[in-house]
């Protein structure tokens, strides 16, 4: 927000009747959103864009744009592995509207289905608050020496806690890749693009030793976690954003299933199953 800009001025104050918001207001034949005429915003920014003006308040800079477009498609799919995924289409598969089932699948993320971005976002933003550096100029700080030498220690510490504790640190590793694809062609896009600050070099000085150890490469959610970390976004909307790069491509696949299968698909065939409940129970 520039000096320039007006915050409007709104009468309702503290009446919980009514509703308060900064993100949009409509009038008649006007609609503003975070300060700017929708109509320049549909003629002049991406989508991208606007899901950044959205949920931060402010349009990214030309880097964050191109770095937060980079993020949004590394989500866009992961095919019919994804719990989500299955989920859509054997909801679309019983004749379900594409809204039902692609509801569905947006229902089944949850702590072990893409919870790790949020996770991996916690983790770097906790340990890296500023209020653990006692330095007067934490910015200039960042790009030291000092700070590379204080961010291995506490890369060395994180993975020395989670290793004895026998835990999978939040962004490390993958059940179907040795080495997640996303997660490195991002981390070679930020180096590229010269947008590593502290919360990427906390994840990569993790990756490093991670894989001096146990030789486990950073996924997406922990390269994503990392960018979106510096990028001054909070934790609590990692999921989201996850979600909002993810619609596309369940909604591909919940489209597939319609147009190209009849009747419903089974989750199981009668042979997977192995019942272990009572048997032969009789009423008195």
């Amino acid at each position: 927000m520039t000096n320039g800009d007006k915050i409007k001025e709104n009468s309702i104050n503290n009446d919980l009747s009514k509703i308060k918001t900064a993100i949009t207001d409509i009038e008649s034949n006007k609609i503003v959103t975070r300060g700017y005429s929708q109509e320049d915003l549909i003629a002049n920014i991406t989508f991208p864009d606007m899901v950044y003006l959205l949920l931060k308040g402010d349009l990214p800079s030309p880097k964050e744009s191109k770095m937060f477009n980079h993020v949004l498609i590394s989500f866009c799919d992961h095919g019919v592995t994804s719990p989500s995924t299955q989920t859509s289409r054997l909801i679309a598969s019983s004749g379900s509207p594409l809204n039902v089932a692609l509801s569905g699948g947006l229902l089944s993320f949850g702590k072990k289905h893409a919870g790790a971005i949020e996770d991996s976002m916690s983790l770097f933003q906790e340990a890296l608050n500023d209020d653990i550096f006692d330095v007067y100029n934490f910015e200039n700080y960042v790009n030291s020496k000092d700070f590379d030498n204080s961010i291995d220690e506490i890369a060395n510490d994180i993975v020395d806690i989670y290793l004895n504790d026998n835990k999978k640190i939040p962004g490390f590793g993958h059940r179907y890749h040795t080495k997640d694809p996303r997660g490195a062609k991002l981390m070679d896009i930020v180096r590229e693009e010269d947008f590593i600050g502290k919360h990427t070099k906390l994840a990569l000085a993790i990756e490093k030793i991670l894989f001096e150890k146990k030789g486990i490469h950073i996924n997406i959610d922990g390269a994503n976690g990392a960018i979106l970390s510096d990028m001054g976004f909070s934790s609590s909307l990692g999921l989201g954003i996850f979600m909002i790069g993810r619609i596309p491509g369940i909604l591909a696949h919940v489209n597939e299933e319609i147009t190209q299968k009849e009747g419903f698909r089974k989750f199981c065939n009668i042979d997977d199953i192995s019942y272990c409940g009572y048997e032969d129970k009789h009423l008195d």
